[in-house]
């Protein structure tokens, strides 16, 4: 099963280990899934989790996880999806990524992906949610 994880519960995930987010990545390192990322979408784990940490978690170092999920990640190259999808264009490398590779998941908290429901195909599910089918 191929997955595409917003950065929100990446960051999430790297701050808070005992986090329903976290619990997507324990799904990921027992080979559950398979996690697709970007060149773009790993960038932007990397930036967000860096200003996160400074602002509200100065004590705690996203780096090793967000290394180890570059090391157990795919990278590809994202579809090109035409016109924007979703209503935040921040989102859409997430469904380009998804839709490239046939995701069948995009795992997010974000109120604008999740609102799309199933684009191409791709089901947009909460971390919870996720958790509870692997599981």
């Amino acid at each position: 099963m191929t997955v595409v994880v917003d950065t929100n519960v990446v960051v999430s995930a790297a701050f808070w280990p005992e986090s329903e987010d976290r619990r997507c990545f324990v799904l990921l390192a027992r080979r559950q899934c398979r996690l697709v990322v970007t060149e773009e979408i790993l960038k932007e784990y990397r930036t967000v989790a860096s200003r996160i940490g400074r602002r509200h978690c100065p004590d705690t170092d996203p780096v090793p996880f967000l290394d180890w999920i570059e090391s157990v990640a795919r990278l590809v190259e994202p579809s090109p999806l035409g016109k924007r999808r979703s209503r935040d264009v921040k989102d859409d490398p997430f469904l380009a990524c998804g839709l490239a590779n046939r995701a069948e998941f995009v795992v997010t908290k974000d109120k604008d992906l999740l609102a799309l429901h199933k684009p191409f195909g791709v089901e947009i599910v909460t971390p919870r949610e996720f958790y509870r089918r692997l599981k």
